[in-house]
C-alpha cells in the first residue's frame, strides 16, 4: 500500500524545497565571487611580497558546476622557495578575514607531476 500525500502538503514541500534551492544557489554564487576576489588578492600578494612569477587558480573554482558552499581556493605558484613557501602559504590563508574560504597554495617546484599536469591543463592564470 502506497502512502498518499495530500496535494496541499506536497505543494508546500515543493515550494519550500524550491526556496531552499534558490537560497543555496545564491549563496554559492556569492561565495564563488568572493573566492575569485580572494584568489586575485592572493596572486597580487604573492607577486609583490614573494616575487612569484606566475599564479594559476585550479580546482572547483574554475568549474562553476563543481564549486559549492564548502569549496576552497586552490592556487599554484611558480617561483616560491623553500625559505618563503611556508610564510607565503600563511599569508594567503589569512586573506579571508572571516575565515570562511580556505586558500591552499601549491609550490609547483615540488608538487607531483600529475598535479602539475592538471594545473597546466585546467588552471586559469591570474
Amino acid at each position: 500500500m502506497a502512502l498518499r500525500i495530500p496535494d496541499k502538503l506536497l505543494q508546500e514541500y515543493k515550494r519550500t524545497a524550491r526556496t531552499r534551492w534558490q537560497a543555496e544557489k545564491a549563496l554559492t554564487a556569492s561565495r564563488r565571487a568572493r573566492a575569485w576576489e580572494l584568489a586575485k588578492q592572493a596572486a597580487e600578494l604573492l607577486r609583490r611580497d614573494y616575487q612569484v612569477g606566475r599564479v594559476v587558480v585550479f580546482g572547483s573554482l574554475t568549474h562553476p558546476g563543481r564549486f559549492t558552499t564548502h569549496s576552497d581556493v586552490d592556487l599554484a605558484a611558480w617561483g616560491l622557495t623553500s625559505a618563503n613557501w611556508l610564510k607565503a602559504s600563511s599569508a594567503v590563508r589569512h586573506l579571508d578575514e572571516n575565515g570562511d574560504i580556505e586558500i591552499n597554495l601549491v609550490d609547483t617546484a615540488c608538487c607531483s607531476p600529475e598535479l602539475l599536469d592538471a594545473v597546466e591543463r585546467d588552471g586559469v592564470p591570474l
